[in-house]
């Protein structure tokens, strides 16, 4: 079939390049000069299906109230005349209800583990070089009652399969040793999680996709989707208008805008996040060669060859695609607080992305309504974990094939 996937962030390109493998004539359309130039220009680095968990649990109720108003919160709700955001507001905080976590993790956990194998294989079959790290993750806690709460949910995951390893503080420290002694309580060691450039990453499978036969229409706005019965019959751009037998929505959260005329609502919003990325020239033994998430902010730090890339928080705030400085100094302050090496180094590239979420962080994935137009949208914090695996399984469906991993698609 011809299928075209719209958006080539690093969603639309795995997406491109498991329907190319399936035997599609695949084209991709993005409205940037090449893929993965925003949500997937600049994030955390971590593959971390070991700990994908969402942000909605119910611990996490009483600290939102202590966030507000605060412009350093790892969560930050900055109202607005949009009854989007707080539909999706109050969305997240019904999946805080007990119970419900539990259930998006376990929805999580199968598509995470399957994903993670999927960019395993498609790294031995290509040799993709992406700065890849295999070290696992080491989520660390800086106060008790965040160590206690992680040693919880570290035996509750084990029942679902999923290696957590509880670390005391010399534990940590002995396998990060460039962490500050005084900053650290414990941990949860998840050893068979991966890190990398998901950008670089991106753009080496868009060559490959290339030379698969994938076509690339670039500085190609969108304007919407046509369709008739029960199909879609095309797209509207800027190159015209373009048709093709199916056709996949990976907009990441302006997806709403294309599918919402069509009577198709997914519960994507923008949930922006931030990063900065320091140079290590000189000072390559002062930075962590384990990727790390710091519980208490929010944070994840990854190393990404001779840089260092620290990632997180969350805001929302609407489409504003703007950097915070006062938001990305955060995170480097909170850098050079766990890393007092790295104090002097100053970033050489300061990001915002806004990353396309549901409340319960589980993505929107499969068949809509018209029989012919799928999604892969929706990833939240978790896009560059959920990736091989969303799009692996978006190609069984489009081929008309059983999924390989249970998950809960659109249909």
């Amino acid at each position: 079939m011809k299928v075209l996937v719209l958006g080539a962030g690093v969603i639309g390109v795995t997406s491109a390049w498991y329907l190319a493998r399936a035997g599609h004539q695949v084209t991709i359309v993005d409205r940037g000069a090449e893929p993965a130039s925003e949500t997937s220009f600049a994030n955390g680095g971590q593959i971390s299906a070991g700990h994908a968990e969402p942000w909605a649990k119910p611990e996490v109720v009483p600290k939102v109230w202590r966030w507000l108003g605060r412009e350093d919160a790892p969560l930050l709700f900055r109202p607005r005349a949009d009854w989007a955001q707080w539909r999706w507001g109050l969305g997240f905080l019904r999946e805080c209800i007990p119970g419900r976590f539990e259930h998006n993790v376990r929805e999580l956990a199968g598509l995470a583990g399957y994903s993670r194998d999927c960019l395993r294989a498609l790294r031995a079959e290509t040799g993709v070089q992406y700065d890849a790290l295999t070290r696992g993750i080491l989520h660390f806690c800086t106060d008790e009652r965040d160590f206690a709460a992680l040693g919880h949910h570290a035996n509750a995951m084990r029942s679902l399969g999923i290696r957590r390893e509880t670390k005391t503080r010399d534990e940590c420290l002995e396998l990060e040793p460039t962490l500050s002694r005084a900053s650290v309580v414990g941990g949860v060691y998840t050893p068979d999680d991966e890190s990398g450039d998901a950008h670089a990453f991106t753009i080496e499978l868009a060559r490959l996709c290339e030379r698969s036969g994938v076509r690339f229409i670039n500085h190609c706005i969108v304007a919407g989707v046509e369709a008739e019965g029960d199909r879609a019959t095309g797209v509207r751009g800027e190159a015209g208008l373009l048709e093709a037998d199916a056709y996949v929505v990976a907009l990441g959260s302006y997806s709403p805008f294309v599918l919402r005329p069509l009577g198709i609502r997914v519960p994507v919003y923008p949930l922006k996040g931030y990063s900065v990325t320091l140079p290590l020239a000189g000072v390559e033994k002062a930075a962590p060669t384990v990727s790390l998430t710091d519980e208490a902010h929010k944070i994840v730090i990854s190393r990404l060859g001779n840089r260092l890339r620290a990632a997180g928080t969350a805001e929302l705030t609407g489409y504003d695609p703007n950097v915070n400085e006062r938001r990305c100094n955060a995170i480097l302050e909170r850098i050079r607080t766990l890393f007092p090496a790295l104090a002097g180094i100053e970033p050489s590239h300061r990001w915002a992305g806004l990353r396309p979420a549901t409340p319960s962080n589980v993505p929107c994935i499969g068949k809509t309504r018209l029989r012919n137009l799928y999604v892969n949208t929706g990833h939240g914090t978790l896009g560059w974990t959920l990736a091989c695996g969303s799009a692996a399984l978006l190609a069984d469906l489009v081929s008309g094939r059983k999924p390989q991993v249970g998950f809960r698609t659109l249909q």
